[in-house]
């Protein structure tokens, strides 16, 4: 009796059992499923050094996943399509399923695979998984994606829930061995230097750990998220963004979760709501990034193709380094090279610095970005970086400029945040904390910092960084 022809399921960034629609149709049909995982850097922005290192152990947590159940993750390298139809015609596949990615080279490739398939006479089938609300569920008159946040996110809530979690399968039949590589073999992870010590320190990847975290946010942190999401000093944030980057979590998961926990615990709402924005947010982002594939690279509002962007590259340096003075960017920048993260709150502020007070192009920051973020999203960082800079959708106003010394006093208010990153102020008192420079030369020598030698003098005088970025925003409104 000849063995049933597998399907073969393609995992791309849903690295997950639960509520994987492509996964729950192929064993839905009884026939043996082949996980399949294709390293393809040629679709999309290939990641960046710090992602890279996440999806290496976010594969091992789903193969170790996927063998608990007895079947076993398939890793590829090459043109997906090409990778994808080859296994299809070496395992004589009935089937490829994969969750959908509303972004303009994810489709290409799934078209192109689609193609192969069809020339091999093999069937295909994609499945929504990527999105609470399809970009075609949410259009203005004209047929555009909605481009002002409230709106949007008010229809994407007036199309109701989306629909509920499926379950993991619990069991995964084994097809035949399958040859695959070695994921050491993809050099995803650093080792000369492993700058990596930083990441294994403060996360955990894969989609057990992802669950836990959404646990422990709606019964710990969740009743205080409307208050203390904004304080870098606090533990107030979901710290999901790279579950859900990575798709360890899908985002109606999440909402689930969340209305679940509502339910109840009717005194968490407040905080649930504003959480759960932040979650639109992230929608709102992706919709964009659908309409606008070069988001990355190219202003959504056009009258900033002229703006007068400085090149200094040793003002980015300083900034990259957490070396420009001020002492609530540089905890944020020195955070995020030794996390992968950075609070929200102190991402709008040093965003905020790099293109206002220094006047350098966003696209350097979202650069930047883009290699140390292990949370690295390829809409919600271009949409962001652009609305911090004025160009962008929703954006806000060229003319707000954020005091990096007020926003540290108001959000950090006893210099908690900026201690733990910046260790040579940690004796500095908490009103001189977040403006050492006013400090006198006792507080200072009593503090043991010397300006300019243990901790730098600011590289720009805030005063004099907004009057330049005033000149520079009016010389676009008159052009």
């Amino acid at each position: 009796m000849p063995s049933p022809q597998p399907v073969i399921v393609w995992f791309r960034d849903d690295l997950r059992l639960s509520d994987h629609p492509a996964l729950h149709a192929a064993v839905k049909t009884g026939a043996p499923v082949v996980c399949l995982y294709v390293l393809d850097d040629s679709v999309g922005r290939s990641p960046g050094g710090a992602a890279r290192w996440w999806l290496a152990q976010s594969l091992r947590a789903l193969g170790a996943a996927i063998a608990v159940r007895g079947g076993s993750l398939v890793l590829r390298r090459g043109a997906a399509a090409t990778v994808i139809a080859e296994l299809a015609r070496e395992i004589g596949a009935r089937g490829v399923y994969w969750n959908g990615i509303a972004q303009a080279p994810h489709r290409a490739a799934e078209r192109q695979l689609e193609a192969a398939l069809v020339r091999l006479g093999v069937g295909s089938q994609s499945f929504p998984g990527d999105l609470l609300v399809p970009p075609s569920a949410i259009r203005n008159k004209e047929g555009r994606g909605l481009r002002v946040y409230t709106p949007f996110w008010r229809r994407a809530l007036s199309l109701g829930d989306p629909p509920k979690p499926l379950p993991a399968p619990r069991q995964l039949g084994p097809a035949s061995k399958i040859a695959g590589d070695g994921l050491e073999s993809w050099g995803l992870e650093p080792s000369k230097p492993d700058w990596a010590e930083g990441l294994r320190e403060t996360w955990t990847p894969g989609e057990s750990s992802a669950r836990e975290r959404l646990r422990d946010f709606l019964k710990h942190t969740a009743r205080g998220y409307v208050g203390d999401r904004d304080r870098p000093d606090r533990d107030g944030t979901s710290r999901l963004s790279p579950h859900l980057r990575f798709g360890e979590l899908s985002p109606r998961q999440v909402w689930h979760a969340a209305r679940f926990a509502v339910a109840e615990d009717p005194a968490l709402e407040p905080g649930i709501e504003k959480f759960l924005s932040e979650l639109g947010w992230r929608e709102f982002c992706r919709h964009l990034l659908h309409d606008h594939p070069d988001l990355a690279t190219e202003n959504l509002q056009t009258n900033f193709d002229g703006f007068p962007w400085t090149r200094d590259s040793k003002a980015l340096a300083a900034w990259r380094r957490g070396r420009t003075g001020y002492p609530i960017v540089d905890a944020g920048l020195r955070e995020l090279w030794h996390t992968g993260v950075m609070h929200n709150r102190v991402r709008m502020v040093v965003a905020s610095f790099l293109v206002k007070h220094l006047l350098i192009d966003w696209r350097e920051g979202e650069a930047w970005f883009w290699d140390t973020l292990v949370d690295a999203d390829p809409g919600s960082n271009p949409a962001n970086w652009q609305w911090v800079a004025g160009c962008g959708a929703d954006a806000a106003p060229y003319f707000r400029v954020f005091n990096p010394v007020l926003q540290g006093e108001k959000f950090d208010p006893d210099g908690a945040y900026v201690r733990r990153w910046v260790p040579e102020l940690k004796n500095v008192p908490a009103k001189l904390i977040h403006q050492p420079w006013q400090a006198t030369p006792i507080e200072l020598a009593s503090a043991g910092v010397t300006l300019g030698k243990t901790y730098p003098q600011p590289i720009v005088d805030h005063a004099r960084g907004r009057e330049r970025a005033l000149a520079a925003y009016a010389q676009i409104r008159r052009g």
